[in-house]
């Protein structure tokens, strides 16, 4: 996978929502884009996912849902393999037990602990809070999004941090560059531009 290609938006494009509304991934289609190849490989992790679900007093089974799934074999044949149900925790649990230098598994560290995060304050709370204290947790987030992806980029061999974000900001403002939107801000030399904006536009920034 390009490293230039990976984004947060490539977890929450294979989330599923059940017919109760509940969110899950299926273990099979993260392990794809964990670049898992083998199964058995990735269900060691699982397991110890398991063992750290366990020992953090949370019952494994309604993170870890089995999921039998067909899959289509030769001679048009059908065979029933092992697949699961995972929670936003059990997918945090997952990366965490993966391996760090893969800027994949460091990305997905990042974005299911930012994720499992926001989830702690319920939507209803967060839309009380006023637009400053909002700016303030979604800054938060992005401080410490961006920290892990760099740090991830790093292990992958960027060395120009600088044009490496660069291509998320001329993706998300129609080819403008950290110095391009500085400017259209009116922003004084180093000043974060980060720092200048509201919290709908921090949240576009931190996906």
């Amino acid at each position: 996978m390009d490293y230039a290609d990976i984004n947060y938006n490539t977890f929450e494009s294979i989330k599923h929502i059940n017919l109760l509304g509940h969110e899950y991934w299926s273990a099979r289609e993260l392990k794809t884009i964990l670049g898992y190849s083998q199964w058995r490989r990735f269900n060691e992790v699982i397991e110890k996912a398991k063992i750290a679900c366990k020992n953090s007093n949370y019952n494994a089974s309604e993170h870890f849902a089995d999921a039998g799934k067909m899959i289509l074999i030769a001679k048009g044949g059908e065979r029933n393999v092992l697949d699961y149900h995972l929670s936003r925790y059990a997918c945090y649990l997952i990366a965490q037990n993966g391996d760090s230098r893969k800027p994949i598994i460091a990305l997905a560290q990042t974005y299911f602990a930012i994720q499992t995060r926001r989830q702690e304050l319920s939507e209803k709370a967060y839309s009380e809070l006023t637009e400053d204290e909002k700016r303030f947790y979604q800054r938060d987030l992005t401080r410490k999004g961006n920290y892990s992806l760099n740090q991830a980029a790093k292990n992958a061999g960027v060395r120009n941090f600088d044009r490496f974000h660069n291509y998320g900001y001329r993706g998300l403002y129609n080819g403008e560059t950290a110095n391009d939107i500085a400017k259209r801000k009116g922003l004084r030399y180093r000043e974060d531009i980060l720092d200048n904006m509201g919290s709908d536009e921090l949240i576009a920034n931190l996906f």
